[in-house]
């Protein structure tokens, strides 16, 4: 009877201790960053986060890397000339826990610069998109993007002005970037937006470029969620 008794306390204890492991918790501290190449040359970069390599093809000038979710923390963002190890921009960057960041590589390879934002995805709409502009050309003047014949997205940035999300109308877009004369230096056409979806567009590449490598300024879309 003893050995009975023993045997239904060790079961007990068993069971206690599968129950409390049940009920444990994750409470990792996580955060997601997105990368984009905004430099206004043809090279290509790979993107390191500590020491792992995040993107899985080159980046070319507007490619980057969807949100990749990782432990809340300071990391090393090292870009480098795609296939080489040395790195033309490192930035200790603090991921903060429960949000969602972007890193975009800026300036020219002589002088690589970089700007880090906390992308606010908070609003949801089941009747609206939400679109952002940033401008990144670094030889522009005050940009205002505006949908085309419609709502201003963003007025007057200049030379890393960003603006805040803004509801657009889901369904086929056209935007225009123009500066403060009013002079349209760039289209956007044939965007297509979904309702609740996120969407930064920036101004990138050079009002003037100068070398074989610099391209013309441009907008483009980017997915942010």
């Amino acid at each position: 009877m003893r050995k009975f008794y023993s045997l239904i306390l060790f079961f007990l204890t068993i069971t206690t201790i599968i129950s409390c492991k049940k009920q444990e918790v994750d409470t990792t501290a996580y955060t997601a960053i997105a990368v984009v190449n905004a430099s206004p040359t043809s090279a290509t970069y790979d993107v390191y986060l500590g020491a792992n390599k995040i993107n899985a093809a080159a980046l070319p000038s507007g490619g980057g890397v969807s949100y990749v979710q990782q432990v809340a923390g300071n990391y090393d963002l090292k870009f480098t000339v795609a296939g080489r190890g040395e790195s033309v921009l490192t930035r200790t960057v603090n991921l903060e826990q429960n949000k969602f960041q972007s890193f975009y590589l800026i300036g020219s390879p002589t002088s690589f610069d970089g700007i880090f934002t906390v992308d606010d995805l908070t609003a949801t709409s089941t009747t609206q998109a939400f679109v952002r502009f940033i401008n990144l050309s670094p030889d522009a003047p005050a940009l205002s993007l505006a949908v085309t014949g419609g709502a201003a997205v963003g007025s007057s940035q200049a030379y890393k002005g960003i603006s805040t999300f803004v509801q657009v109308a889901p369904g086929a877009q056209s935007f225009e970037l123009k500066d403060n004369s009013a002079v349209v230096r760039a289209t956007l056409t044939g965007v297509n937006l979904v309702a609740n979806g996120y969407y930064t567009i920036i101004a990138k590449g050079l009002v003037t470029p100068v070398t074989a490598t610099d391209l013309p300024l441009a907008a483009q879309l980017i997915v942010t969620k």
